[in-house]
């Protein structure tokens, strides 16, 4: 009887810690860990929610990038910090629904290691190729590769642009060498330098170079079209079947205080339903995308680890490390 009585003190004592945490969380400053370079798509929108968040929550945001290994340096960090509000990650379809098929061994592991928040939004990638390609069409840029076999390359600096490609790359029977790459912004560099001649960019980042017209935008992966980028078709109408987009959500470690949990994914949807928030997240060509409940978004995710699966498989890419 004394072992249950000093268990269910114990268990009141950590209750009572809690309701403590969450009535006075955040007391200090939060970091967001963003897994990609400063410039990417992924940071632009961070910094966009985090300032909003920042002002509703009256502690300051530090936007924290993390880049590395296909968004896992980033993931893995937030997957290994305390559970106590204070680190939080802007988590994305690489890292939380490719990666898993992406690799043989993944550092982290997407559900168990980390603390639904709120999903927050997505964002169409553009195919666009270098201006020395004749093509102004998907099915010509598909005719010209035909002909040119070998001889053409396209950036891969995350999973989406790379699971794209290659997903492209087969549908189209084609005979063209991806390039992995550590960040979009070096990604775009090269392709307008003639490096490499195609790029699944997000268009977030890219859109200053598609509207500067200093590289040819061909097709939208989202089987609509993009009201950004009027006349550029979706890629499906050359082969049907094409849909691909990426979203963007906010995590935790895991075991992070569901008070906590509950408290941040309020303020998120609270953020995201803001007229000059939406305003600011069109601006960067990002449409917002908020769950209902941190529990949606755990299923969201488990979702689309599946759907991301399917699509690694059927572009025939073989996971990293694997024997």
């Amino acid at each position: 009887m004394k072992h249950f009585a000093r268990m269910a003190t114990a268990v009141a004592a950590f209750s009572v810690a809690v309701a403590a945490i969450a009535e006075t969380y955040p007391s200090r400053p939060i970091t967001i860990v963003v897994p990609f370079a400063a410039g990417s798509a992924t940071d632009a929108l961070t910094r966009v929610i985090g300032k909003r968040l920042s002002e509703r929550l009256n502690q300051p945001i530090v936007v924290e990038n993390r880049a590395g290994a296909n968004a896992q340096v980033g993931a893995q960090y937030v997957a290994q910090a305390k559970p106590d509000g204070y680190t939080l990650l802007m988590a994305t379809n690489t890292s939380h629904a490719a990666n898993s098929s992406l690799y043989a061994k993944l550092r982290y592991d997407p559900v168990n290691d980390f603390s639904p928040i709120a999903r927050v939004a997505q964002c169409p990638f553009a195919l666009a190729v270098n201006l020395d390609v004749p093509a102004k069409t998907v099915k010509e840029f598909i005719e010209y590769a035909k002909a040119n076999p070998g001889r053409l390359s396209y950036a891969t600096p995350n999973s989406t642009s790379q699971v794209a490609s290659e997903t492209f790359r087969t549908m189209a029977n084609l005979n063209i060498t991806g390039i992995p790459y550590k960040s979009s912004p070096q990604a775009m560099i090269d392709l307008m330098r003639g490096d490499v001649q195609m790029y699944i960019a997000d268009v977030s980042s890219g859109m200053s170079m598609f509207k500067a017209g200093k590289v040819r935008v061909l097709g939208m992966t989202t089987s609509e079209a993009f009201a950004q980028l009027p006349g550029v078709p979706p890629i499906s109408e050359t082969l049907p079947g094409f849909n691909l987009t990426s979203w963007h959500g906010l995590l935790g470690p895991a075991k992070l205080p569901a008070d906590v949990v509950r408290k941040l994914s309020a303020e998120v949807s609270s953020v995201l339903a803001e007229a000059e928030v939406q305003t600011a997240i069109a601006q960067i060509n990002y449409k917002p995308w908020p769950t209902q409940s941190p529990e949606e978004f755990g299923n969201f995710i488990r979702e689309q680890i599946v759907y991301w699966n399917g699509l690694v498989k059927r572009a025939n890419i073989k996971p990293e490390g694997e024997q």
